[in-house]
């Protein structure tokens, strides 16, 4: 269960990760995000539930520091070696008046740490404030500085190795939606499309598997419909629904999202005006994507298009995507939505994402791209148009 690249494509993100620690004074830097863990050192388990972090300094190499019953997976998984796994014992985890951290602070004012400038991820799901107050109180002097996002930052252009496993990841992502296509109808329960389509997310296809997708496929019928991120029901769909499907695919943990929506029947004008004009500012979006671009501008001509139409969407229309666990699969960096200034840069994949929601009713329309030299690529190929069954 070797790591999913090579030790050159770690030793290169590793690089990226200290050049932007020293252009922010850091000595050290504590990761708590799991999917920053996965992507410096291709740790892989589902072992964040309990705390664990990746310590990176300049002239030592990264070291894991988690749970004992857990650090056999940082040596089948990663390419650290035995000084490079530190676990703390199994009687600290999840008891009271106990907290994992620090004995982890310990371990590292054993290294000799309580004097440096320290980074830390201020806002990750899996390092919590009690975790972060426990490290602190092991290192009184060392100078914490927040380094939220720095690693997720370094994430977003994606080497050419990385690209290769999005487009798997879009594949996957393709044949879910064809499963889901074939699967949903009037009578159908919602549970059993959903379980249709993770059977086909995991079980893959010849060439590959799949993983679990960081963000849970989302099923938008009946009611549901009027929302964003409904999970599934057994109810049963109906005629005359408009069902929006949200899906995807993971491959070594790289997600790519993929949104469609399903006529049950026949359909109201209404849905099929409103999914023309979605359609013509998603062409709007690709059409001026491309390195050099705003991401602010990105969104203005997707506003464009709503304006001539006379519709409105106040969410984003985009996100930065890759390795992911859950809960979510976006990066928490660049987003398609107004005010906002990245500049996209060759080999950023965006999911741009494309709903609109209504008052009993919703649709969605959204594609995996790359971002390439000149323009834009949708690595996610599938029928744009409303799906009528029926």
């Amino acid at each position: 269960m070797p790591p999913a690249f090579s030790r050159t494509e770690y030793d290169a993100r590793l690089a990226k990760v200290r050049a932007e620690m020293a252009n922010r004074g850091l000595d050290v830097l504590v990761i708590g995000d799991p999917n920053n863990h996965n992507w410096l050192t291709g740790y892989d388990a589902w072992s964040f539930y309990t705390p664990q972090i990746v310590l990176v300094q300049h002239d030592v190499d990264p070291i894991w520091m988690g749970r004992k019953m857990d650090g056999g997976a940082a040596k089948l998984t990663t390419y650290m070696t035995e000084d490079q796994v530190r676990p703390y014992p199994e009687d600290c985890v999840q008891k009271d008046g106990t907290h994992p951290m620090a004995v982890v602070g310990r371990y590292l004012a054993e290294m000799g740490l309580d004097d440096k400038v320290v980074g830390y991820e201020s806002d990750t799901y899996f390092l919590s404030a009690k975790a972060v107050a426990s490290l602190q109180a092991a290192l009184p002097n060392a100078h914490w500085v927040d380094a939220d996002l720095l690693v997720n930052w370094c994430r977003t252009v994606k080497s050419d190795a990385e690209v290769a496993v999005m487009r798997q990841a879009a594949t996957l992502a393709e044949g879910a939606m064809r499963v889901a296509y074939e699967t949903i109808r009037p009578g159908i329960r919602q549970c059993d499309l959903v379980a249709a389509v993770v059977a086909q997310q995991v079980g893959g296809n010849e060439g590959f598997s799949g993983d679990l997708t960081a963000l849970s496929p989302l099923v938008l019928a009946g009611e549901a419909a009027t929302t964003a991120h409904p999970m599934w029901t057994d109810e049963r769909f109906g005629a005359g629904q408009t069902v929006a499907l949200e899906l995807g695919g993971a491959r070594k943990r790289y997600n790519a999202g993929l949104a469609r929506t399903v006529q049950l029947g026949g359909g109201s004008q209404t849905l099929f005006d409103t999914a023309k004009a979605v359609e013509e500012g998603l062409e709007a979006v690709l059409s001026v994507m491309k390195p050099g671009v705003i991401a602010h501008d990105v969104h203005r001509a997707w506003q464009d298009v709503l304006d001539r139409y006379g519709l409105s969407k106040d969410s984003r229309i985009g996100y930065g995507i890759g390795v992911g666990y859950g809960p979510d699969w976006g990066e928490h960096t660049v987003s398609l939505r107004p005010g906002d200034t990245t500049v996209l840069e060759q080999n950023m994949t965006i999911h741009v994402m494309l709903g609109m929601w209504m008052d009993d009713w919703g649709m969605e329309m959204s594609e995996t791209t790359l971002v390439t030299a000149s323009g834009v690529e949708c690595l996610t190929n599938f029928p744009r148009g409303v799906h009528v069954i029926g």
